[in-house]
């Protein structure tokens, strides 16, 4: 009996938008590894979360979920008690407890610079929402990025709501609690603390853990080695536990 190979879902975080993952889904590609990239809206945790969902949905076999920065509530979430979702890869990404949002999580350890980055706007909907100024946004978010990618990566940034970023997890059952998790992330990364990324790793139990030495918040971009490592690492896990589900069968 053949063991059907994941596919992997990559959910982009805030100030991102789904091309950030396009050096991630190329070498996948080689591989002979099938990726999807979704497009977060950026609006709400529950919606962005739901909207994912209705993503793993439309997908025949098992899911690796991945998840950056604010994208790891949004796995966090969407991956809560679905069966499909046999792995969880959090890249420079929250790792969150219920209750818990992107600002609580961020006020967790010192070092973050963002808040001096954003510019607020207000949304028709009622609230506001943030962008990185583009002026700050290389330093910022990128700072290992060549200057004319960053400066693509500036002009081509999802805003996020500020609802999404303070909208805390609803769910009982955070999906790492459950599913096994691997972590990977940079020592420089000026959006959220390093330490925020230890404590969540360790919180949940991480399978594997990767810290980068010099890497940025734009882990996916900067270090897509890295992070199809960890991938790799998580799609392997679930077709050796289902051979030996398998064997256990046979015999």
């Amino acid at each position: 009996m053949e063991i059907r190979k994941p596919t992997i879902v990559l959910v982009h975080g805030a100030f991102a938008e789904s091309a950030s993952w396009n050096g991630v889904i190329e070498r996948l590609q080689a591989k002979g590894v099938n990726a999807v990239a979704v497009a977060n809206p950026l609006r709400s945790l529950a919606g962005d979360a739901q909207y994912v969902r209705n993503v793993i949905a439309s997908i025949d076999g098992p899911v690796v979920l991945v998840g950056h920065s604010y994208g790891g509530l949004v796995i966090t979430e969407a991956a809560s008690r679905n069966e499909q979702v046999v792995g969880l890869v959090y890249a420079s990404a929250f790792a969150p407890e219920t209750g818990e949002s992107a600002f609580s999580l961020s006020a967790t350890a010192p070092g973050s610079t963002l808040g001096e980055a954003l510019a607020a706007y207000p949304v028709a909907t009622g609230g506001n929402e943030f962008a990185i100024r583009v002026d700050a946004f290389h330093e910022q978010f990128a700072a290992d990025v060549p200057d004319a990618q960053a400066a693509l990566m500036a002009a081509t940034q999802r805003p996020v709501t500020e609802k999404a970023l303070t909208d805390g997890l609803t769910t009982d059952q955070p999906a790492w609690k459950d599913i096994p998790s691997w972590h990977v992330f940079g020592d420089q990364d000026h959006n959220i603390p390093v330490a925020v990324f230890r404590a969540g790793a360790e919180r949940a139990g991480a399978r594997g853990t990767t810290e980068v030495a010099g890497a940025s918040h734009a882990i996916s971009v900067s270090q897509p080695d890295a992070v199809v490592a960890t991938i790799a690492a998580a799609g392997r896990a679930y077709v050796e536990s289902r051979s030996e589900t398998v064997g256990a069968t046979a015999q």
